[in-house]
Order: C-alpha cells, then structure tokens, then sequence
C-alpha cells in the first residue's frame, strides 16, 4: 500500500522544476534598472546616503572643533599654570633675596657697632 507523503521520483522532479519556474518568475517580475520606479527609489537611497554622509561630515568637522577647542583651553591652562609657577619662584626669589638683605643689614649694623665701640 501506497502512502499519500511517499511521493514518487516523477512527481519530487516537478515539484522542483514547478518552485525553479515560480523563482524565476518571481526574478522575472521584479522592477528592471530601467523602470521609473525603481530610478525614483535608487534615487531616493542616493540621497539618503548623501544625506547620511553630511551628517557624518558635520559630526566629525564638530568633534573635530571641539577638540580643537579642548586643545585649546588645556594649553591656555598649561600656560597659565607655568606662567602662575613662573610668579611664584620669582615671589620665592624676591623674597629670599630681601631676606638676605635684610640679613645683611643687620650684620652690617652690628660690624658697625662693634667697631665703634673698639674706636
């Protein structure tokens, strides 16, 4: 006996020749490069690709601006750092030197002192 599912060698053959003619059709009927409507869609996605490649353009001119800008502000703080480094060694500087003068007032006084007593 027979069973409905055990398809013969003749009928598996057309079913795949049946799905291969139905594919090619399918293929067959698709848009051609030359239809309206398919240039009106290429044209669309030229356009939504251009329009994606601006954005991208724009967001990397920004971050490019923006580092440019951070680059920027971090010299400017380097600079000022150095320069505010720079004031305060020569505030050090001036200080130790007026101390040092002062010291040496003072011993200059006491010489003085001393010698006037001896004389």
């Amino acid at each position: 006996m027979r069973r409905p599912t055990d398809n013969g060698f003749t009928e598996r053959r057309n079913a795949a020749a049946d799905a291969k003619r139905e594919l090619l059709a399918k293929f067959a009927s698709a848009p051609k490069s030359a239809d309206p409507a398919m240039q009106a869609r290429l044209a669309a996605r030229d356009a939504v690709t251009q329009a994606r490649a601006l954005r991208r353009a724009e967001r990397e001119a920004l971050k490019a601006a923006q580092n440019r800008r951070i680059l920027a502000d971090a010299a400017a703080e380097e600079k000022a750092e150095a320069e505010s480094r720079q004031a305060e060694i020569a505030d050090q500087v001036s200080r130790a030197e007026a101390t040092e003068a002062a010291r040496k007032a003072e011993r200059d006084r006491r010489y003085a002192a001393r010698k006037a007593r001896q004389a």
